[in-house]
């Protein structure tokens, strides 16, 4: 029987862009038609069968944690507190002590991507690669584009910014071996997208791409924020999760 990874979310930022319409509420805890975003991914992981969720968070983390606990929707919650920020690559290597599982699901949690989540462990470990990135068609200039070799692996990875001819954007979902976390610099603030990644690949570890031709609906301006209101108002809903089988 496959193992199920433990999930890592990463929600410790300030939501600084979205002040003026949140306020000082942490991001994670923005409200989409009535819900906590974060309600939206929690669901969905429990949808998917996953069991054990760390949560990396930092602004504000007791509004987040007295609203979920330690259990939601049948979930583990394990808290991981970032005293100051350290970039996403920070948070994971903070998280990572908590991980109990050979692979870990890692989250951005300001985005819903509808991808196959059983299927994304699946080919991970039947492509045996360190990481597995789900990658989307490109549809803006401000998410980490991504271009791909003859065979579907990542061969270069561009942190918000377009790569020519590329196509394809991180939607920050991916999947990873827990043996190389252990391998991020101990310094106060890293970036995955913008530093870990490109020296991954420029050591010669092997990056995947899981292409899902969905969209990659994050809240992190108030436009897109706004948008997220009609798109996301029935996703995860109590009602879809019940059909699903997974309350």
């Amino acid at each position: 029987m496959r193992e199920i990874p433990d999930v890592i979310i990463l929600s410790g930022g300030f939501g600084l862009r979205l002040r003026g319409v949140i306020g000082a509420t942490p991001k994670p805890m923005a409200r989409i038609a009535g819900r906590p975003f974060m309600e939206l991914l929690l669901r969905q992981l429990k949808r998917h069968g996953f069991s054990r969720v760390i949560l990396s968070v930092g602004y504000k983390q007791e509004v987040i944690r007295e609203h979920f606990g330690e259990k939601a929707f049948g979930l583990q919650l394990i808290y991981s507190i970032e005293s100051s920020p350290l970039g996403t690559g920070g948070a994971l290597r903070e998280a990572a002590r908590h991980i109990r599982t050979k692979t870990a699901l890692v989250m951005n949690g300001d985005s819903y991507t509808d991808a196959d989540l059983k299927c994304l462990v699946r080919d991970h470990a039947r492509n045996k690669a360190d990481v597995t990135v789900v990658v989307i068609p490109e549809t803006r200039s401000d998410a980490g584009s991504v271009a791909l070799d003859h065979n579907g692996r990542i061969k270069k990875f561009a942190e918000k910014r377009l790569l020519p001819g590329s196509g394809c954007l991180s939607a920050g979902i991916y999947i990873l071996n827990k043996n190389l976390v252990g391998t991020i610099p101990t310094v106060a603030k890293i970036s995955l997208e913008e530093q870990l990644f490109p020296a991954w690949l420029a050591d010669g570890k092997s990056i995947a791409a899981f292409l899902f031709e969905g969209p990659c609906i994050d809240i992190g301006t108030p436009e897109r924020y706004h948008k997220a209101q009609d798109v996301l108002e029935k996703v995860e809903s109590g009602s879809v999760l019940e059909s699903d089988g997974g309350s």
